[in-house]
C-alpha cells in the first residue's frame, strides 16, 4: 500500500512539473511569436493551394434566424461554382464566420438579397470591407435584390462614407482605392429572373411567399449539370416546388412553431405579451420542418439541408423537438444545418458530398 501511494505521489509530482514547465514556454516569446505566426497562417487565404475538383458547393455561413444564439450567425449561405464565389444574404455575424475559414474575398462576385429583413442584410458594411481593402476589386460590389435594394446600399454608403474616406487617406489608393468604394445595387425585375447565364452557370431568382414582404425571393444555382436552390424566407409555396424540381439540393428555412407557442406561453407568464405578439406573428410567413420536407419530396430533390432555425437548436433535445415529425415524412437524406455545413456536388457526378468548414 505505501509502495502505491508513494507512485501516486510521484505521479502527482511530475505531471504538476510538466504542467509548470508548460506554463513556462508558453512565455518564452520566440514560443508565442510561433503560435502567433501558426494562427495567421490559417487564417490567411493560401493562394498557392492546389486546384480543387470542379464542383458545385455552398458553405452555410449562418444558420440562425434574429432569435440570438451564440453559436450561430444570421442568414447566410457561401455558394461556390467552380472558382466563382457568391453569397446569399448576409445576416449578422456571417462576415467574420467567413473570415475564420479564410474565404478568398476577392474572388466574391456579387452578393444575392432574398428580401430586406435585418437578419439578411445587416453584415453588408463588413462583407463591403472585406472585398474592398486589400483585395484588388475593380468595380464595386453588385447587390442583387429586390426594389429597395438601392436606399438599402445608399444608406450603408451614408452611413460608412466617412470610414471610406479615412482608410483611404491612411492606405492610400492602392490600398483602398475611392473608385471603386461602394456598392453596385442591381434591383431585379419580376418579368427578367434570369440573372447570370454565361455558358456553365446559370443563377436566377424566383418569387416566395413571405408576406407582406413583397417581393422575396429564392435563388437557384445551375452549374455543369449540378444544381442547388437557397430558399429565403417563405411559407410553403408551389413557387419553391416548381423551381426546385429535381435539384441536388435544396437549402430550406424550417420553424417550429410548436417551439415558437412554448415560447409564447413562457411570454406571458412574465408578462412579456409584445415578445408573445411577436412569436405569433412570425408563424405566419415561415416554413416548417416538416413543409419543408414536404416541399423537397414533392420537388424530387435529391438532399435537404435545414437552415435559418427558428429557434435554432442548442442541444440534441431541442433538435429533436425542432425535427419532429420529419422522418416520417421524409425518413433520409437530410441534414440539419450549424454554421459550417457544406454540401459539395462534382461536376461529372450524381454524387452528394456532405462536410463541415473548418
Amino acid at each position: 500500500m505505501f509502495l502505491v501511494k508513494r507512485s501516486l505521489l510521484q505521479a502527482t509530482v511530475v505531471a504538476a512539473l510538466i504542467g509548470l514547465a508548460g506554463l513556462g514556454i508558453v512565455r518564452l516569446e520566440f514560443i508565442q511569436d510561433w503560435a502567433f505566426l501558426r494562427i495567421l497562417a490559417a487564417s490567411t487565404p493560401n493562394t498557392d493551394a492546389p486546384d480543387e475538383p470542379d464542383a458545385l458547393s455552398a458553405s452555410v455561413c449562418g444558420s440562425r434566424s434574429p432569435i440570438p444564439d451564440p453559436s450561430r450567425a444570421e442568414a447566410c449561405v457561401l455558394v461556390q461554382a467552380g472558382e466563382r464565389l457568391f453569397v446569399v444574404d448576409v445576416g449578422d455575424g456571417s462576415v467574420a464566420r467567413l473570415r475564420q475559414w479564410a474565404t478568398p474575398f476577392n474572388r466574391i462576385e456579387a452578393v444575392m438579397l432574398t428580401h430586406l429583413h435585418s437578419d439578411h442584410i445587416s453584415d453588408l458594411a463588413d462583407m463591403h470591407l472585406a472585398t474592398w481593402v486589400l483585395q484588388d476589386r475593380r468595380a464595386k460590389l453588385p447587390v442583387y435584390g429586390p426594389a429597395g435594394v438601392e436606399q438599402v446600399t445608399a444608406g450603408f454608403e451614408l452611413a460608412y462614407g466617412i470610414d471610406y474616406g479615412l482608410r483611404n487617406a491612411h492606405h492610400g489608393d492602392s490600398l483602398a482605392p475611392l473608385d471603386v468604394a461602394g456598392f453596385d445595387p442591381r434591383p431585379i425585375d419580376n418579368n427578367a429572373l434570369e440573372i447570370l447565364n454565361e455558358g456553365d452557370l446559370k443563377v436566377s431568382a424566383f418569387l416566395v411567399d413571405h408576406p407582406p414582404i413583397v417581393p422575396a425571393y429564392g435563388y437557384r444555382f445551375d452549374y455543369k449539370g449540378r444544381s442547388l436552390v437557397i430558399s429565403g424566407d417563405t411559407k410553403k409555396s408551389q413557387a419553391m416546388i416548381d423551381n426546385s424540381r429535381g435539384v441536388d439540393v435544396l437549402f430550406h428555412e424550417a420553424q417550429s412553431n410548436e417551439l415558437l407557442n412554448i415560447m409564447i406561453d413562457a411570454s406571458r407568464a412574465n408578462s412579456a405579451d409584445n415578445r408573445a405578439q411577436l412569436f405569433e406573428d412570425i408563424q405566419t410567413y415561415h416554413t416548417t420542418p416538416i413543409e419543408a420536407a414536404e416541399v423537397a419530396n414533392e420537388a424530387g430533390v435529391g438532399h435537404l439541408v435545414f437552415y435559418h432555425l427558428t429557434p435554432s437548436p442548442r442541444n440534441s433535445l431541442m433538435a429533436d423537438r425542432l425535427l419532429r415529425g420529419v422522418k416520417e415524412v421524409r425518413p433520409d437524406n437530410w441534414t440539419l444545418s450549424v454554421d459550417g455545413t457544406r454540401v459539395t456536388l462534382p461536376v461529372g457526378s450524381d454524387e452528394i458530398f456532405l462536410d463541415e468548414v473548418d
